[in-house]
């Protein structure tokens, strides 16, 4: 089986296309890891695509919450405040119980578990290998996707007690690279995310999971970061949200 996954969409149409525009039909099931919703433009287009791709599995990420009126978004920054008090304004009723509805994680699938932040919180950014070593240790099974970070790469926990860090290098050219998934090690892989990356790379980030193969297959895909910036701005979305994307980070 051949599960794509897709993490932190966050309201970019533009982004989420070109994903499904490269990845095309070279998988059995879709997982979503969560933010469907936040800081970009397209917070209807965005979650009525995830609601006609119909994951097999998916949780709710902190801007899904926020932007359905689940929670205040006290701990956000300014600009990410604004934006999502300006997706509740946008959300269409149904799409507003879509994003309410969500569950939360840890969600099981076949012999894997999909998060949005970490085992044991559904709010907790993965950073650092202390992090890491949590859910590893944590978690029933000895893979697991997470998502809210929005850099792509991911955590190992060997035999030997020892995590390490999954670090991504792409020259030019190149848009994927493959993980082979050891069978005495656990797992913690981040796909990135679609509408926001924070890694440098602003192309949009997503990952492929084949269980037969026991390999993840990392891609970065570009798409007209421009056009997502004009839609931010002609509806007046904050400054810095609109800038960085075209830095990545």
């Amino acid at each position: 089986m051949r599960y794509l996954i897709l993490s932190d969409i966050h309201s970019n149409e533009s982004a989420l296309e070109a994903v499904l525009a490269q990845v095309g039909r070279r998988y059995d099931e879709i997982l979503c890891l969560g933010d469907i919703v936040g800081y970009g433009p397209d917070v209807n287009e965005a979650s009525d695509r995830v609601r006609e791709l119909a994951p097999v599995a998916l949780v709710r990420g902190n801007h899904d919450k926020a932007g359905s009126g689940l929670t205040d978004p006290t701990d956000f920054n300014p600009a990410a405040r604004a934006a999502a008090f300006w997706t509740r304004e946008q959300l269409r009723p149904d799409n507003l119980e879509y994003l309410r509805q969500l569950p939360v994680g840890p969600a099981r699938v076949g012999d894997f578990q999909i998060v949005h932040g970490s085992v044991r919180d559904e709010d907790e950014y993965v950073f650092h290998a202390r992090e890491a070593r949590v859910s590893l240790e944590l978690a029933e099974v000895s893979l697991i996707f997470f998502g809210h970070t929005h850099f792509q790469g991911g955590f190992v926990l060997r035999n030997s007690g020892r995590v390490e860090q999954v670090r991504l290098h792409w020259p030019p050219g190149v848009v994927s690279a493959k993980l082979v998934l050891a069978t005495n090690a656990r797992y913690l892989i981040n796909p990135g995310s679609i509408g926001q990356p924070r890694d440098g790379d602003p192309r949009a980030a997503f990952a492929v999971y084949d269980d037969g193969g026991h390999t993840v297959e990392y891609w970065r895909v570009p798409y007209d970061v421009a056009v997502t910036q004009e839609r931010m701005r002609k509806v007046s979305l904050p400054t810095p949200l609109v800038e960085r994307l075209a830095a990545g980070r």
